[in-house]
């Protein structure tokens, strides 16, 4: 696996460097305006967390060569945006010599009849990376660098914990604290009690893991 260099934008929101750059889920609570030379933008799903559509359409018109990439239900959903790559699980994607399987499908439950909408997960350099956006997906091999999302309203911290112990990653990374009044709180417990290395990095700042 090759190393990846991850920058947290905020919430869900992280570019993911290789020999390309990869922006996946900028978000309502993300801060990605000022950035350049993207290859691809990824949205997971179509909640306004993840994907900021006005915000998103100005981020593409500075990066021209930046492809566009959607889960099935954001392809019809999020409107002022260009044209868009609708991919489905069980597909794969080429940036440049980087990879990204799409895996997934579904978001998690959030509460009973409440309807839910279609997920994404995106796995870069198999298994280099993983982003689940708002799910359980698992990774379907070994993963190196696994990011969790540690609040929401269709999570618990126990559930998360789970998560990171099923999938065994060398380091979690936390995310999706947008709306979280202690972040490193909740951070400390997923490393605690998973029992699995975990890196909380640092908004703005690129770190190589």
């Amino acid at each position: 696996m090759r190393a990846v260099q991850l920058t947290h934008l905020g919430h869900a929101c992280l570019l993911v460097e290789t020999d390309v750059r990869l922006l996946i889920d900028p978000g309502t609570m993300s801060d990605f305006a000022a950035l350049t030379e993207l290859d691809a933008v990824l949205v997971t799903h179509q909640h306004r967390d993840h994907v900021d559509a006005a915000r998103v359409a100005a981020l593409l018109t500075a990066n021209p060569g930046a492809r566009l990439i959607v889960d099935p239900d954001s392809a019809g959903s999020l409107d002022g945006l260009p044209t868009a790559e609708v991919a489905r699980p069980g597909e794969r994607l080429t940036f440049g010599r980087t990879t990204v399987d799409v895996h997934g499908g579904l978001h998690a439950a959030v509460y009973g009849p409440i309807p839910g909408c279609t997920n994404n997960a995106y796995l870069v350099d198999d298994g280099a990376f993983f982003h689940p956006g708002d799910s359980f997906a698992l990774p379907p091999g070994e993963v190196d660098v696994l990011a969790v999302a540690i609040d929401g309203p269709w999570l618990k911290i126990a559930e998360a914990v789970d998560y990171v112990r099923a999938a065994r990653p060398r380091v979690a990374v936390p995310m999706h604290e947008g709306e979280t009044a202690d972040p490193a709180k909740y951070a400390g417990m997923l490393g605690a009690f998973s029992e699995i290395p975990t890196h909380r990095l640092t908004a703005g700042e690129p770190t190589a893991l």
